[in-house]
């Protein structure tokens, strides 16, 4: 590696610096946002984005949704370098230093973050043959106890230090947002292969590798919340499900025709649950012709297609319909399709035969125009007019050795295909609708998971497992992701089990029904049965109040479900509570999660809690021993906020979209607007009394020590005298 240290100012705006290097490199300094600044590195033509060819700047622009400069900065030239002031009033300063290189983030004038001094330098590239930089590598100081959050899904702890992560490499489930509670957040920007090592070569740094020619990385200055907001709005924000999305789903089995689902289904309605949804399951539904090149529905599975739209993906009812971009290996049109050049290759320029248990297929090259654009029209026409999800139906595992068209291979290649997959589906999805909604359902992340966020979590059956289930769902939605959906299954011996899981599942973005009789809540007792029922009507009259959520995360990236660090970063005492979690801005979600009936709960400091079933207030600050008996869960509502219900339904065919809700339950005094699909209630404040608009028809349930009093379309509320 060759390091760098001696840095000479070429150019200074108000929106970004330039600095020569000694090696001829330029890093390159932007104003990108207030409280964003943009590292890059590299050769003077590989910063250009001039130069950049028309295939490089398409890549460029999958990875971000932002790309204007939007702030400002002041340089400064100081003794031992330049400073960097950024912010209203210049209170986001970066420090650097020349010979040797150091970079130092201040807010407020408190150190943030800064490269690590204990090496020879703190920035190296790495030539190739022809003395061109093929990899780069900075290091960041760690503080002692600092911990770091974020970079996809974890098994143990929410803590990444000590470990190493490879941003294309399926088992380590990655996600490229990487943040601290001291105030500071990282996003590596490559399709190239990144890596991070958090402490896991040296105890006290953070060193990350971009196999790349560019070093490229975004810093983020403040809190996790306004990290979450600056990095969704760099990367693009959360897409919009359907509101028949956000009932219950009913999972289609292997081998399961649909006349066996839709009595299934139609048998659980009868018995009193709701069924929204029916996923399709494997293959594609969507495949293509093996002597044309065409994508039609599966006529042998769905019979005539034409009434199958007519009567079915038209219809009241919610689908997702499995697909995937495999051409089966030695048909015509795999063999035409590999005249033309649009699968995937191998190096000799053949087809790559991919393998999947009995399955060999190839799959078709996204990356070129034509491939790309033939796979989205056709979904897009195929479901013209309707409401339909798709779910991407197997894993997608690209080896090394496999090339696209423009000779995009290995982790590139990788991380690019996840990309356009998703990009296409969801566009697809999502065709013809303002605003715009859609839904892709899948397993695995790519580099935007953060836009759709419906991903399918696995879910052992058991106590340990929904410990799991609940660290998986927080650590990816500290990550960017906005929530997850995972398959409840019902076991006749273990009522309990399906019950706390099910009470965690109705306080998600949604959950999955196998359609299978020995998997369903009906092979329980009756006094079970009923209170699974009320719990799914809590999770129906929830429903304006998780797409309020969702909508919310539109506008500021903060998931559905929020662990502790992540909504209370300044209380440190509720870090160690990992499997508390905020469900959106109001609710404190305590999930019994082993065999007995006790949790104890930590209320954080600097507001009240209001127990949600018995009405209790709590101060903040101080652990309680709750008892919650398996029907119910033990949450707490945030004093000063409120939560909007709608009414009992069994199905979204029932959703009232003039009223969508019934009553609202208010803890404490109001102060805040509540978070609800399409808001329409405000509250203002005035002399010791609340005053709240939009509240016309609906029940109020107001906390003790309160009084309502309506005033035409205005409703005030004040303490009782």
């Amino acid at each position: 590696m060759i390091h760098i240290n001696n840095l000479a100012l070429h150019k200074s705006t108000a929106s970004y610096c330039e600095f020569h290097t000694e090696q001829g490199n330029i890093l390159r300094i932007e104003a990108h946002a207030n409280g964003v600044y943009r590292l890059r590195c590299g050769l003077p033509k590989k910063l250009d984005d001039a130069q950049l060819s028309l295939r490089a700047q398409q890549r460029a622009d999958l990875l971000l949704a932002r790309t204007e400069i939007s702030g400002e900065f002041e340089c400064e030239a100081v003794d031992d370098g330049w400073r960097l002031k950024q912010g209203n009033a210049g209170n986001i300063v970066l420090h650097i230093q020349s010979n040797p290189f150091r970079l130092a983030f201040y807010h407020d004038e408190r150190l943030i973050l800064q490269t690590a001094q204990d090496f020879d330098a703190s920035l190296a590239t790495q030539h190739d043959a022809d003395e061109q930089s093929n990899a780069w590598s900075i290091i960041w100081q760690l503080a002692a106890d600092e911990t770091i959050y974020g970079l996809g899904r974890t098994d143990g702890g929410f803590n990444r230090r000590g470990q190493m992560l490879v941003s294309d490499l399926s088992q380590f489930a990655y996600l490229p947002l990487a943040w601290s509670l001291q105030g500071w957040g990282l996003y590596a920007n490559s399709l190239n292969r990144v890596s991070h090592h958090i402490a896991s070569e040296d105890p006290d740094s953070y060193r990350i590798q971009f196999e790349d020619s560019v070093l490229d990385l975004f810093i983020f200055i403040g809190d996790p919340s306004e990290i979450a907001n600056q990095y969704s709005a760099l990367r693009g924000r959360a897409g919009q499900p359907p509101l028949k999305a956000m009932g219950v789903w009913l999972q289609q089995q292997e081998a399961q025709s649909i006349d066996e689902l839709a009595a299934l289904s139609e048998q659980l309605i009868q018995a009193g649950y709701p069924v929204d949804t029916w996923s399709f399951a494997g293959p594609s539904l969507v495949p293509f012709q093996h002597d044309k090149l065409s994508l039609d529905l599966d006529e042998q599975r769905l019979g005539d297609s034409r009434r199958f739209v007519n009567d079915y993906l038209k219809g009241g009812r919610h689908y997702c319909l499995p697909t995937f971009p495999g051409v089966i290996a030695g048909t015509p049109l795999f063999e035409e399709l590999e005249d033309r050049g649009w699968l995937l290759t191998e190096e000799s320029g053949k087809a790559f035969v991919f393998k999947h248990q009995k399955e060999q297929y190839g799959l078709l090259d996204l990356s070129y125009r034509d491939a790309y654009r033939l796979w989205q029209e056709r979904h897009e026409q195929l479901l013209e007019e309707t409401e339909t999800a798709l779910s991407i139906v197997m894993p997608i595992e690209i080896p090394d050795g496999v090339y696209a068209r423009q000779e995009e291979t290995g982790a590139m290649l990788r991380q690019l295909y996840a990309l356009l997959l998703e990009q296409s589906l969801f566009a697809a999805s999502s065709y013809g609708r303002t605003p715009t909604e859609g839904l892709v359902l899948r397993a695995s992340f790519s580099l935007s998971a953060q836009r759709t966020p419906f991903i399918k979590q696995a879910c052992e059956q058991s106590y340990a497992g929904l410990q799991q289930l609940l660290r998986h769902q927080l650590s990816a939605q500290a990550s960017g992701i906005v929530g997850q959906m995972h398959e409840l299954r019902a076991d006749i011996k273990d009522p309990n089990l399906y019950l706390r899981a099910l009470s965690l599942a109705v306080f998600s973005l949604g959950f999955i029904l196998p359609a299978d009789t020995q998997g369903l809540p009906t092979v329980f007792d009756q006094a079970t049965q009923e209170k699974i029922k009320n719990l799914m009507t809590l999770r129906y009259r929830l429903i304006p109040y998780v797409l309020g959520i969702i909508e919310d995360a539109t506008r500021t990236g903060l998931p559905v479900q929020r662990m502790m660090p992540l909504a209370f970063p300044k209380d440190k005492a509720a870090h160690d509570y990992e499997l508390q979690f905020m469900f959106g801005p109001s609710l404190l979600v305590a999930p019994i999660l082993d065999e007995s009936d006790e949790a104890l709960v930590y209320l954080p400091e600097g507001d009240a809690w209001w127990d949600v079933h018995t009405s209790t207030r709590y101060e903040g600050g101080q652990l309680i021993q709750y008892h919650c008996d398996n029907h119910s869960i033990p949450v707490f509502g945030r004093e000063g906020h409120i939560l909007s219900l709608g009414p009992e339904i069994l199905s979204l065919n029932d959703f009232n979209s003039a009223r969508i809700l019934d009553e609202v339950w208010m803890f404490g005094m109001p102060e805040h607007n509540p978070v609800v699909m399409r808001n329409k209630i405000r509250v203002m404040q005035m002399q010791g009394s609340s005053y709240i608009k939009g509240l016309e028809g609906l029940r109020i349930l107001q906390s003790e020590g309160l009084e309502v009093k309506r005033r035409g379309a205005e409703v005030r509320i004040s303490r009782e005298r």
